[in-house]
């Protein structure tokens, strides 16, 4: 049952330099949904997912967070409007991110990294910052590495250290930037593991990815991204199975010619 709106994005658009990346896009996140953004390479679904938490800031529109807008205070979008640090971390406070390289300080122990922003961000006293890291590790199941060094572990098991850091924070809403396209394919399964857990446990996600197949198992929305716009958007079996433009149906002509995974099959034609 979703609930009010975590995270809405209200005609934000985005340029570097000439390039027009988003143009634009609106969209609703309430509490309980997975929201997948799909796309080609270049679409701005990345952009969008950064814009969300003001890694980047955005030049038009408004992104509002539990309704409250981020990132900016003056009427315009120029940088001479722009909140001080402070106020825009106290905004984003509900959001954590995943990243798609991990960004795990090399130097510090798994349980060291899981504690640094509990550290540095929320000034945790440092007993119960190392109690949240754990239980945050708990979650992903990497307990037993939380004395190891990042070079120690698989590229699986740092992105389940970079889930957990995130998890540590508390959040009412995670954003997941292609989670597994950094990962030897063997070791993909057990980070989308991880995150099915998360989404079958109430965990609110915004995720972009290029593995359709999970975007179609794990997803309560799919919003399919070109060109910078949010194309089509709706649940995985519609939108899988009956797109509505030429656009999207191209995009994913590829992925409906390889051979159908029984789980595909289920989801699709169940």
């Amino acid at each position: 049952m979703h609930h009010e709106p975590i995270i809405q994005l209200r005609n934000v658009g985005k340029s570097f330099a000439a390039h027009r990346v988003l143009k634009g896009i609106s969209l609703t996140v309430s509490a309980g949904e997975i929201v997948t953004l799909i796309g080609p390479s270049g679409s701005g679904k990345t952009t969008a997912l950064r814009c969300m938490n003001f890694l980047e800031a955005y030049d038009e529109g408004e992104v509002l967070i539990k309704g409250q807008l981020l990132g900016y205070s003056g009427p315009g979008r120029e940088a001479k409007h722009r909140d001080s640090a402070a106020l825009i971390a106290e905004v984003r406070r509900p959001l954590a991110m995943v990243f798609q390289q991990f960004n795990l300080w090399p130097h510090m122990t798994v349980l060291e990294n899981v504690c640094a922003p509990l550290l540095l961000g929320k000034k945790l006293p440092r007993d119960e910052a190392r109690k949240k890291a754990a239980a945050a590790l708990a979650q992903v199941g990497m307990s037993d590495k939380a004395e190891s060094r990042p070079a120690r572990l698989s590229g699986g098991q740092q992105q389940r250290v970079g889930i957990a850091r995130a998890l540590a924070l508390g959040p009412e809403l995670m954003l997941l930037d292609e989670p597994t396209s950094a990962l030897d394919p063997e070791r993909v399964e057990e980070v989308q593991d991880v995150i099915k857990t998360l989404a079958n446990g109430g965990m609110t996600m915004v995720m972009v990815t290029h593995e359709m197949s999970f975007a179609a198992s794990i997803s309560s929305r799919v919003v399919f991204m070109a060109d910078g716009m949010l194309v089509e958007s709706g649940a995985p079996a519609s939108l899988f199975r009956q797109p509505q433009t030429e656009r999207l149906k191209t995009f994913l002509a590829p992925w409906f010619r390889r051979p159908l995974q029984p789980d595909d099959v289920e989801r699709l034609h169940g």
